[in-house]
């Protein structure tokens, strides 16, 4: 991997780059936190997430609407022995509170971020709200990396003491219209200085395999690590709205057939004859095909050469990621010396 290193062979030396650099195959997951001021709710999910993980997003306002802070959510992660990365959106900062920000979250112990555009805030509960996107995602790459290997600010100055030191990440949409032009994208993400990738959520192993060949003949698995983002559904009907309503989704039929099939014991049921108990098995037997699901994706993605992980989007159910993890056999986590 390029760019500036310590003494000891490492960026900076967090526990997600130490697994990586190791030639672990790793896995990132993700903690939302809430919209309230609850830390109380970061400690849990945490404690869910631990052990499971070796390190974990901390989202930025998702969806554009308001939560919790990264930053703030990500030092309590850090307090519970947990290792946050912290995502940072273009659209709520310009360049001098990001950059300010960043020193902030580096002085409190954060050591991995994941560079993003964000997403518009007309999706959030602040529809009229002034988005801000100063840099984009792709700049911000840049700025970051600048800021640690070169120790100078985005106007070009140096720092006046220690410089903000992180493992940096960028995310890709292999399936997002044009996608002939998205190995290009992720070049050029590299090129700024990503040191890992997390992807859009992968469903479709076939068309994803075919994006990983374009981008193993660019030599990019080579330059960055990239871990395929999966995610475990909750219903057929959340299949079919990934399917047919989310841009840059590709969800197979055959996985829609399967979350189908667990719906079989109560098919021939009308809707209105249905008990409490028989949505709540419903709704679990749903679960637990979806749960299967993620880890044979696991363990096909495990063979595609370049794929250096997963990043598990289980946001509202972090319960899930445990048993993904241990069905796909990567319990336990590894432990990698300094």
């Amino acid at each position: 991997m390029s760019n500036a290193t310590s003494s000891n062979g490492y960026l900076v030396g967090s526990n997600l780059e130490k697994v990586l650099k190791a030639g672990h195959f790793a896995v990132t997951g993700e903690l939302g936190p809430p919209q309230s001021a609850d830390g109380q709710e970061i400690r849990h999910k945490a404690a869910i997430l631990k052990g499971n993980c070796d390190a974990v997003n901390i989202t930025d306002n998702q969806t554009a609407i308001v939560r919790m802070s990264s930053i703030g959510a990500g030092t309590i992660v850090v307090q519970e022995g947990l290792e946050p990365i912290i995502q940072m959106t273009c659209r709520d900062r310009n360049r001098l509170a990001i950059q300010s920000d960043l020193l902030g979250a580096y002085a409190l112990g954060m050591r991995n971020l994941l560079c993003l555009t964000g997403d518009h805030q007309s999706f959030g509960n602040h529809p009229t709200a002034k988005n801000v996107f100063d840099i984009d995602s792709l700049q911000l790459v840049k700025l970051v990396s600048d800021m640690r290997d070169s120790a100078v600010f985005a106007s070009g100055e140096a720092f006046k003491g220690p410089e903000a030191r992180f493992f940096v990440g960028a995310a890709a949409a292999p399936f997002a219209d044009p996608t002939e032009f998205r190995p290009y994208r992720l070049a050029k993400k590299i090129a700024a200085g990503a040191n890992f990738i997390q992807t859009q959520l992968v469903y479709d192993i076939p068309a994803f395999a075919v994006y990983m060949e374009k981008v193993r003949s660019m030599g990019l698995h080579e330059q960055a690590y990239i871990l395929a983002g999966v995610g475990p559904l909750k219903s057929p009907g959340m299949a079919r709205y990934m399917k047919n309503q989310v841009p840059g989704i590709l969800v197979p039929d055959k996985v829609i057939d399967r979350m189908n099939r667990a719906s079989a014991p109560w098919a021939d049921i009308p809707k209105e004859e249905l008990t409490t108990e028989d949505k709540k098995a419903r709704s679990q037997a749903w679960k637990d095909e979806g749960i299967r699901i993620c880890i044979d994706l696991i363990n096909e993605l495990k063979e595609i050469k370049g794929v250096a992980g997963v990043h598990i989007m289980a946001i509202e159910w972090e319960e899930a990621v445990q048993p993904i993890v241990e069905g796909a056999g990567l319990l336990p986590r590894p432990v990698v010396a300094t």
